[in-house]
């Protein structure tokens, strides 16, 4: 599609059901072939407000500035939300987290995109799981939170005070199940057994 012009491409954009476009997904939608030309538009919506550039190779549409959860997700992957803003946003933890708490299985981050901080904790693969999509974005289960808060603190990277949190809202058979999935280094049994004395009894 070398004749596209940039109201086209505009139009295209509008009606993808994306919220986010790296550069492939931008070269896929537009099909210019000639990296000149695929540059040359792209400059143009982007000067035009029609696309804003987050950081290097990510765009959003101007008008439709995606979800800090879902945001989370695509600036580092693979990644989940979870800690802070994944136990603030299921009614566990009252305190508003200042910043986006993600895990992930590449390297440790932290970063600020449109003056929201985001910051990733490396987890080792065998512990990425107990997530779901809620609005589009992967965000870490209430029992996996919980626990993901647990096993950080054990390794001294994060805070837990198990009178911090609302346990009421934690399903009690998804929490025991999720528990014998966890590491069984006595650091973090000595966390997991302060949650289970609160919740399982």
């Amino acid at each position: 599609m070398e004749t596209l012009n940039t109201t086209s491409a505009a139009k295209l954009l509008y009606e993808s059901d994306l919220v986010v476009f790296t550069i492939k997904t931008l070269r896929d939608i537009f099909e210019i072939n000639s990296p000149d030309t695929f540059y040359l538009y792209l400059r143009k919506l982007t000067r035009m407000r029609i696309l804003v550039k987050l950081e290097r190779g990510i765009y959003v549409l101007a008008h439709r500035i995606p979800d800090a959860f879902l945001m989370a997700n695509v600036l580092h992957g693979p990644s989940y939300v979870s800690f802070e803003s994944a136990l603030n946003m299921h009614g566990m933890l009252s305190q508003f987290p200042y910043e986006v708490t993600s895990v992930t299985t590449n390297k440790p981050l932290q970063k600020t995109v449109q003056d929201r901080f985001y910051s990733y904790a490396h987890i080792q693969p065998s512990l990425y799981w107990g997530y779901e999509k809620v609005r589009g974005a992967l965000v870490a289960h209430p029992e996996k939170a919980l626990l993901d808060q647990a096993y950080f603190a054990a390794r001294g990277l994060r805070q837990f005070s198990v009178d911090e949190y609302d346990l009421t809202r934690v399903d009690r058979t998804q929490l025991a199940s999720y528990m014998k999935r966890m590491p069984h280094a006595p650091p973090v049994q000595a966390f997991l057994q302060q949650i289970q004395k609160e919740v399982l009894g």
